[in-house]
């Protein structure tokens, strides 16, 4: 049965009709963070930006290293190499000088390329009713999804279920007017929340929306609504998406870009209320910045009778009575402001914000969270820095809350040689530094009770061929959830990559990393146990002709923790793209197997979604994975998406966990997606 299924399915990828292949190098990227993130996390934000440069290039010989910054294949070192050449040579004639700049390889190069521009002319930017009427883009997403099973938290169940339907809905508007005038309005619903006339509830589930004018007078930004705030290197203040460690190693020089709008689903990483950039004189730049939200949190009552809490929920999900009882009932508000000083190569910074609470926080009686937050309102103070000095990018970050910890990084990009870059990262977070809107460098979800220090080279010995290498080495001092002793690990990741043209590359990548976790043994007192878990990685992609492209990969993982047997899992998968010149016809296709004996040994892999949204395939278990995207263009301005993806397994009687349980061996998911630009 297996056999004919897949043999039926191979056929298929022949034959049918199927996407263009998307920027291997955004799937790589994607690919190296989903362990570290849920499964739903919107990344939209990531496509929209490669979206609009396309359609409005960057003018190299007129741009910032802000709106660079926006082109997450660059890295810092590059940008500022970049305006350093500007500044001694002149402006760039023709965009091939690029391949003269310090550490502008090929393949940045041609990376870039589809997203700049050196045409004088810009776009007719003068803010007037009929400009913003006539010149501006307008793009309306509307999406539908639902599992088609019958999960377990939909049936008549006596104790907790979800209240809602299963249908999964969105609806985005989004307005942009020559980068000068912006606007955005979202609506969302998850699955088994209520459509419309839920408890606690306007409209739909999650509203989102924003209104933003850029560069009038020496008002550089001005937002009202929904944002986000990202300075220096995240360990002050950074809200919204942030990269960590990944095969390209520069990523772990974040690029901040201050102040922006926020048009993501992601119902938790924003600022709601009103900021503003102001530019003071040439080189100095003030964000000042309001915020006030209600956020989910489950209270109960301390020894007075008075409601506190101890964490915040941040899953953005109201499907259960418990659940709704939690949406919206604490009060979280924010003020402070942000000082930019920007000459030539250096770049300094200053932060400080004001966070008050409508409930008090308290650590309850676990060891581990002796040092977390308690009380109702905390300040936060930081600096940050960055200098090129010839071939060395230098950046880093100290900050503080004004009544406990510190926390500060230091770390240095270097170009080597033409073949040869390097990146030292430096990081000590102290266990009792205090930050709600921290996303550093580190090991664990949030920078604090860490140490480490992180190293990586990119190498280009030969034509054709890439080494990337990191390592990093971190500590924990302070106790973790099932970690009762200080403990320590290691993360290690290699990748060879050949690439002889532009329509072929191949990688394999090894990567291992070891922690440490309370013994699953039965012991009087827990010690710690080592947990190793490795991965080995094979991809071709290839291009066959203008129209057909694959994709291959093979993936292997193994688990091993203390004395017991490791356990290991792999992944063989089959993606066919087709995109025939001129055709309205789109999309693509994946056939997969997986093995894993458990959840431990779990695989996670990147896949092709509708435009503006991206999916996470985590491979657990015994069985088969399949997709089918498929984009038909209406009309000139009008395309729909379709997606039909299955999870059939082997040997089980049900599929998934708690309420979201399936009776039976398989789950079907189903998405529609409508766009219409005008």
């Amino acid at each position: 049965m297996y056999f004919r299924i897949l043999l039926t399915l191979l056929i298929i990828s022949c034959i049918g009709t199927v996407r263009a292949q998307e920027d291997t190098f955004i799937k790589d990227l994607i690919e190296s963070l989903t362990e570290n993130l849920p499964e739903d996390y919107d990344l939209s934000e990531l496509q929209d930006r490669l979206i609009f440069f396309k359609k409005h290039p960057i003018n190299l010989n007129k741009t910032t290293a802000e709106e660079l910054k926006s082109l997450i294949f660059l890295s810092p070192l590059q940008i500022s190499n970049l305006f350093t050449h500007i500044k001694t040579n002149g402006k760039l004639i023709d965009v091939l000088e690029l391949q003269s700049i310090a550490d502008f390889d090929t393949e940045t190069i041609q990376r870039l390329l589809p997203f700049v521009t050196l045409n004088q002319t810009d776009l007719v930017d003068k803010i007037t009713l009929r400009n913003m009427r006539v010149l501006a883009d307008n793009d309306l997403v509307i999406r539908f999804g639902r599992v088609i099973e019958t999960q377990k938290g939909f049936t008549d169940l006596k104790g907790s279920r979800y209240l809602g339907s299963p249908e999964r809905f969105l609806l985005r508007y989004k307005y942009n007017y020559s980068n000068r005038v912006s606007a955005s309005l979202i609506f969302e619903k998850d699955a088994g929340e209520n459509f419309i006339r839920g408890e606690k509830q306007f409209l739909l589930d999650y509203q989102s929306a924003h209104i933003a004018i850029f560069n009038t007078g020496r008002f550089k930004k001005i937002v009202a609504g929904d944002y986000t705030l990202q300075f220096g290197q995240g360990l002050t203040l950074w809200s919204g998406f942030s990269f960590g460690k990944a095969p390209d190693v520069t990523s772990v020089a974040k690029k901040d870009v201050g102040l922006k709008p926020y048009t993501s689903a992601n119902e938790y990483s924003f600022f709601r209320g009103l900021a503003t950039t102001v530019s003071l004189n040439k080189n100095i730049d003030l964000t000042i910045f309001s915020s006030y939200r209600k956020l989910d949190a489950s209270l109960n009552l301390d020894n007075n009778g008075d409601e506190v809490l101890s964490t915040i929920n941040e899953t953005g999900l109201h499907r259960t009575a418990t659940e709704i009882k939690n949406k919206t009932s604490i009060n979280q508000q924010l003020f402070g402001g942000a000082i930019q000083y920007q000459k030539d190569n250096l770049s300094l910074g200053a932060v400080a914000y004001h966070t008050l609470y409508s409930n008090k926080f308290e650590t309850g009686s676990q060891v581990y969270r002796n040092y977390n937050f308690t009380g109702k309102t905390i300040t936060n103070v930081g600096l940050h820095y960055n200098y090129t000095y010839k071939n060395i990018y230098f950046f880093g970050e100290g900050a503080k809350n004004l009544k406990s910890g510190f926390a500060y990084l230091n770390g240095a990009l270097i170009s080597l040689s033409a073949k040869v870059s390097a990146v030292l990262l430096h990081r000590n977070y102290q266990k009792d530094y205090h930050n709600f809107f921290n996303q550093a460098t580190a090991e664990a979800s949030e920078a604090f009770n860490e140490k480490g220090f992180y190293a990586g080279l990119n190498i280009t010995p030969i034509k054709y061929w890439s080494i990337a290498i990191y390592a990093d080495y971190f500590k924990f001092p302070w106790l973790k959830f099932r970690i009762d002793a200080p403990s320590d690990g290691y993360e290690f990741l290699g990748q060879l990559t050949y690439t002889p043209t532009k329509t072929f590359k191949a990688f394999l990548r090894y990567k291992s990393e070891l922690k440490q976790q309370n013994t699953d043994i039965e012991v009087p007192i827990n010690y710690l146990d080592d947990v190793k878990k490795e991965t080995y990685r094979g991809d071709v992609s290839w291009r066959l002709n203008k129209s057909l492209s694959f994709q291959n990969r093979v993936e292997v993982s193994q688990f091993k923790k203390g004395n017991v047997k490791a356990e290991f899992g792999y992944m063989i998968y089959q993606d066919v793209d087709y995109s025939p010149n001129l055709s309205k016809l789109s999309g693509n296709i994946r056939i997969a197997y997986f093995n894993t004996p458990s959840y431990n040994s779990r695989i996670y892999a990147y896949e092709d979604d509708v435009l503006y949204n991206f999916a996470f395939g985590m491979y657990s278990g015994n069985g088969f994975r399949t997709y089918v995207n498929i984009k038909y263009k209406l009309w000139k301005r009008l395309d729909i998406w379709a997606r039909h993806a299955l999870f059939l397994y082997r040997n089980v009687e049900t599929v998934g966990s708690g309420l979201d349980e399936i009776n039976g061996s398989k789950k079907n998911d189903v998405k529609i997606q409508i766009r219409y630009q005008f």
